[in-house]
């Protein structure tokens, strides 16, 4: 695939916004620290203004007043703690086109892994402070649909804020008033005085590692490979019954989530081989927003993401019923309330180091696994 950039601009928020320091919550310390990539498609609709270039910058930098933290860049306050710098010098956005057709994008999951040349790359090598938090690009296909690359920095938003920032803009675009404002007070989210964590949080604890009778089969540095499997309903529908046949007394009713998160656990524990001992780790990263007491705010803009994790050794994921690992999954989620996670924010505030508990590709690699699901997030 062949793409020429026509226009790279920076734009900046269309008013004077606060300038200074933005703090940050432990949460939004631990994400992994680069640009999130996601691509949206739109096929052409016949309108003479489609995806036109002046009103999607003047949006865009409308728009950036009220989410004036996305203008700035990240840096360091006093003490070494990552913090936002708000000094509105602005967000990059580039417009390219490409003589491939958007058909090719779309449903065939063979090529999908080229969609993220739609997004601008980020240089990272000159210091946090050197790059815009939001990278976008603006892509016209031959048939004059468009692709949408976005990549917002993981510290400034999780999913649902960076999609309630891209639905904003899209709202400015077409005329609208804000559904929702935005919230960027973060000290909703700070540790209590004193900290006082009450749990064990294994979450944070180094995750499992392949165990030296297992190291003979070699499972690091192998090359990541992307596919993408199509669930249907009746499939959906036989894991369901097969969890009620066995144990039909349980009057409890799981989540599809619940199910198929202990099925993807067995099937994927067992296809690499691991022996009866190797302990393995689920992660998967929960929303806290409606989970915290009082709720967070609807327009919170950052990270409210926390790592629900339980470890089951190999051989016991492959030898007890399937309801046994659905339980496993249902445990899990049912303890993540208001007090577990305001006793996470308190572990991570007392961390000596917080720089061995941010996330990264580590946390998934074999003998774990991280299921995150964006069925829920606002596209």
């Amino acid at each position: 695939m062949e793409i020429t950039a026509k226009e790279s601009t920076i734009v900046r928020p269309a008013q004077d916004t606060p300038k200074g320091s933005l703090w940050i919550s432990n949460l939004d310390l631990l994400v992994a620290r680069y640009h999130v990539p996601t691509v949206y498609f739109y096929k052409p609709n016949g309108c003479s203004d489609f995806f036109d270039s002046g009103k999607l910058k003047e949006a865009l930098s409308k728009i950036l007043v009220p989410f004036y933290p996305i203008a700035g860049r990240l840096g360091f306050d006093k003490n070494g703690r990552l913090e936002i710098v708000c000094n509105a010098e602005g967000v990059l956005l580039i417009e390219a086109e490409t003589t491939s057709a958007i058909d090719q994008f779309v449903g065939d999951s063979s090529i999908n892994s080229q969609g993220f040349r739609l997004v601008p790359e980020v240089d990272y090598t000159r210091g946090i402070s050197s790059y815009p938090l939001l990278v976008l690009q603006v892509t016209t296909f031959k048939c004059g649909g468009v692709g949408l690359g976005v990549g917002i920095h993981h510290t400034l938003a999780d999913g649902i804020s960076a999609l309630h920032f891209i639905n904003s803009w899209a709202e400015t675009a077409r005329g609208l008033s804000l559904s929702i404002a935005p919230l960027m007070d973060r000290t909703l989210l700070r540790a209590r005085v004193p900290p006082t964590p009450t749990f064990h949080h294994v979450e944070y604890d180094p995750p499992p590692s392949i165990l030296a009778s297992d190291k003979s089969q070699s499972f690091d540095h192998k090359p990541s490979i992307v596919s993408i499997f199509k669930l249907t309903v009746d499939q959906l529908n036989t894991l369901k019954a097969k969890s009620n046949i066995e144990n039909p007394d349980d009057t409890m009713k799981y989540s599809t989530f619940n199910i198929l998160a202990a099925h993807l656990w067995r099937c994927i524990s067992k296809v690499r081989g691991l022996s009866n001992d190797q302990p393995t780790r689920l992660y998967i990263p929960i929303d806290g927003r409606s989970r915290l007491n009082p709720p967070v705010p609807p327009g919170y803009f950052g990270n409210v993401i926390f790592g629900a994790t339980t470890i089951a050794q190999a051989g016991d994921l492959r030898s007890e019923p399937f309801t046994e690992t659905i339980k496993r999954v249902h445990r899990l989620l049912k303890q993540f309330n208001d007090q577990y996670m305001r006793s996470a924010i308190d572990y991570i505030e007392k961390a000596p180091d917080l720089s061995t508990l941010v996330r990264g590709p580590h946390n998934s690699q074999c003998p774990n696994l991280i299921i995150n699901s964006w069925v829920w997030l606002p596209f």
